[in-house]
């Protein structure tokens, strides 16, 4: 495994992270002994960052991965993330940073992660979501400010709305943020355009979720697939879009047809191309999910004449969470 370090934070963080969503839940049915097997995979392979949120099973995630952590002797660094009082997701321009986002609610809320995740200090307090409207009054990031000197964080930050990577952007040159976590993989290339270079030059640290698009990219899925209703995937590939995407695979799949790489692969690697990328945490379900995303590390970089034509297989189909 090859390490690299979280913008300025001082931690220094294997490159494939371990998500951990679906281990909580909403991904359909996951035993737990697998999400334990594959936490502990994960580990042994020499991922020492794990990504998660209270969103993930009400806690459940965060729950599993401290009780794995309570018996190894590694140093892991956990990131999870609070989410907004209850209203449109992500939040529209009208939303008040007071009323989603409030000091209290955030406190009480932070206590809860560092509760469920057994430990006085979280690594990594994220928001789990944002507006680009608050920007101009990041309250909570202030109160997030406020508990890092208090010691009860290291490090803080955002994931940025489905909608919008490049919201983060003021808020790292205004120093407001330590980390970032944003989407990015070979359909959504925008975090190129200004945020990457804006995060590489101010040091923050940019975790990189959504790597294989909830799977599509891993070429797993076949254009007739669906998902149960309360999979997740159900939702994000709604009415024609799984087909679509299945479709715009196979051009990636000629595309690296030469090549020794597999799409997994192809698609990981792709991911943590660029400077500014700390770690991507594509999520691992089971042992083998473990054992196959993490032995990507070890890989050679991908060729540069490939990532440029990987270019050309960007994507822009707006926003899929809302409707299709």
């Amino acid at each position: 495994m090859k390490y690299r370090n979280l913008g300025k934070t001082g931690m220094n963080i294997s490159e494939i992270g371990f998500g951990a969503w679906a281990i909580g839940g909403s991904w359909g049915k996951q035993r737990e002994t697998d999400s334990v097997e594959a936490l502990r995979a994960a580990i042994d392979q020499g991922v020492n960052f794990i990504d998660t949120a209270a969103g993930y099973g009400d806690g459940k995630s965060e729950r599993i991965i401290a009780e794995v952590l309570r018996n190894r002797k590694e140093d892991v660094f956990v990131t999870t993330k609070t989410p907004p009082v209850s209203g449109p997701w992500p939040p529209t321009p009208y939303c008040d940073i007071d009323e989603r986002y409030p000091e209290k609610y955030i406190r009480e809320n932070v206590e809860e992660r560092m509760k469920n995740l057994g430990t006085e200090t979280i690594d990594v307090l994220l928001l789990h979501t944002w507006t680009r409207a608050w920007n101009r009054n990041p309250k909570a990031l202030e109160v997030l400010g406020e508990m890092k000197s208090e010691g009860k964080i290291r490090a803080v930050g955002i994931s940025t709305p489905e909608h919008d990577q490049n919201c983060a952007i003021e808020l790292i040159r205004d120093g407001l943020v330590d980390v970032v976590e944003v989407i990015y993989n070979i359909f959504e290339q925008e975090p190129m355009a200004e945020l990457f270079p804006v995060a590489h030059e101010h040091g923050t640290g940019i975790i990189v979720r959504v790597a294989l698009d909830e799977g599509v990219l891993s070429g797993k899925y076949k254009a007739g697939d669906s998902f149960p209703e309360d999979d997740f995937r159900h939702l994000y590939f709604a009415g024609d879009r799984l087909a679509r995407a299945v479709q715009r695979v196979s051009g990636i799949r000629e595309e690296i047809a030469s090549t020794s790489y597999s799409l997994p692969e192809v698609a990981l690697k792709f991911a943590l191309a660029p400077e500014a990328v700390s770690t991507v945490i594509p999520g691992m379900r089971n042992k083998e999910q473990a054992v196959m995303n993490t032995d990507v590390s070890e890989l050679e970089d991908l060729p540069a004449d490939l990532l440029l034509r990987l270019r050309d297989h960007a994507w822009r189909r707006g926003l899929w969470y809302a409707g299709k």
